[in-house]
């Protein structure tokens, strides 16, 4: 499709079908959701006027603190985390950066291979912001403005950032099939068990795959019942149901390859709609495919502070889905009342 076609084809069905997302129109167009962003550079006509930018990316998420208070989304391909907040405390570590703040973020910045700032008029009203996608057109991270945003600044940043391409084309990079893992015939188990049973940070995990070249979900199901143990996928709307009415603190990490957001405290509002589970609180929304949780374990992982004990989803590829735990700080013991919670379904 040509960009004139993309974009003829994205607004017309954004104006006969209310409430669809640009990643589900992109999908349905055979294209990646940066495309749709690119067919918009330039134009003048529609709902959606986009503007392509080149920056360094770690300068640019070092200044995003000074846009002050915002609404932020990250999502993978079946859950969808959004939350009002700052960006602040940005610090980068080699290829990993983070935002320790409101917005909390992991950033695997080399990931971030491009940029738009858009302003979309919907039905209740124009929304402005900048989404940010890997080389393979997939959505890394959005920002929204909101009425207490320097808007200001966000003109100034985007100036600052505006590429001399303003072509609505865009070529995109086929994603990386996903890594084949061995057979279990091959894998040391016992190795595997021993080196988790000494783990001392939940970080450790990773490296413990790649010294065992081992998938995420077949270290799950190898490890054994004493650390992991696989639960109905039902499970992570009854946990979301408890806590929200039993008050107890929880983080969720949602993510994708260039960024991990993660949401720290209480919920209220759970509403499951068709196949969707939904958080929706004031600053903090969720929404998880409840029918793509093809496999959810609950897991415990030792750290100098004690088992750290988590709800893990993952979908039929073996990608995660979301990471459930326990809020705590570093120096500090599980709560005590979101194990039993956690516990009470495995």
């Amino acid at each position: 499709m040509t960009p004139t076609e993309i974009r003829t084809a994205w607004f017309d069905i954004r104006n006969s079908e209310k409430g669809i997302h640009a990643l589900e129109i992109a999908e349905r167009l055979g294209v990646s959701e940066a495309e749709l962003y690119a067919s918009a550079v330039g134009s003048t006509e529609g709902p959606v006027r986009t503007k392509r930018l080149e920056a360094d990316f770690r300068s640019l998420i070092a200044k995003l603190p000074r846009i002050g208070f915002v609404k932020t989304v990250t999502r993978n391909a079946d859950a969808v985390i959004e939350v009002e907040g700052n960006y602040d405390n940005i610090e980068f570590f080699g290829p990993m950066g983070q935002s320790v703040s409101t917005i909390d973020l992991r950033i695997f910045v080399e990931r971030w291979k491009s940029a738009f700032e858009f302003t979309d008029e919907t039905r209740r009203g124009t929304s402005r912001g900048l989404a940010f996608f890997d080389k393979s057109g997939r959505a890394i991270h959005k920002l929204f403005l909101r009425e207490k945003s320097d808007v200001a600044f966000f003109e100034t940043l985007v100036t600052e950032s505006t590429s001399k391409d303003q072509s609505p084309t865009h070529v995109v990079e086929k994603a990386a099939p996903l890594a084949a893992t061995k057979d279990d015939s091959a894998i040391d188990v016992e190795g595997l068990r021993a080196a988790w049973k000494a783990m001392t940070d939940t970080h450790q995990f990773f490296g413990l795959l790649r010294k065992f070249e081992v998938g995420r979900t077949q270290a799950l199901r190898l490890v054994g019942d004493e650390f992991s143990k696989k639960v109905d996928s039902s499970t992570f709307e009854k946990v979301l149901t408890a806590v929200a009415e039993k008050e107890v603190p929880f983080m969720i990490f949602v993510g994708n390859p260039g960024v991990i957001q993660i949401f720290s405290g209480l919920i209220k509002k759970v509403v499951p709609m068709g196949s969707w589970i939904n958080v929706l609180d004031p600053g903090f929304d969720l929404h998880v495919r409840n029918d793509r949780i093809e496999e959810a374990w609950v897991v415990r992982k030792p750290t100098v502070d004690g088992v750290v004990t988590a709800l893990e989803l993952y979908d039929a590829e073996g990608e995660q889905i979301a990471l459930v735990v326990g809020k705590r700080k570093p120096g500090h013991a599980e709560n005590a009342d979101w194990r039993a919670l956690v516990e009470s379904f495995a």
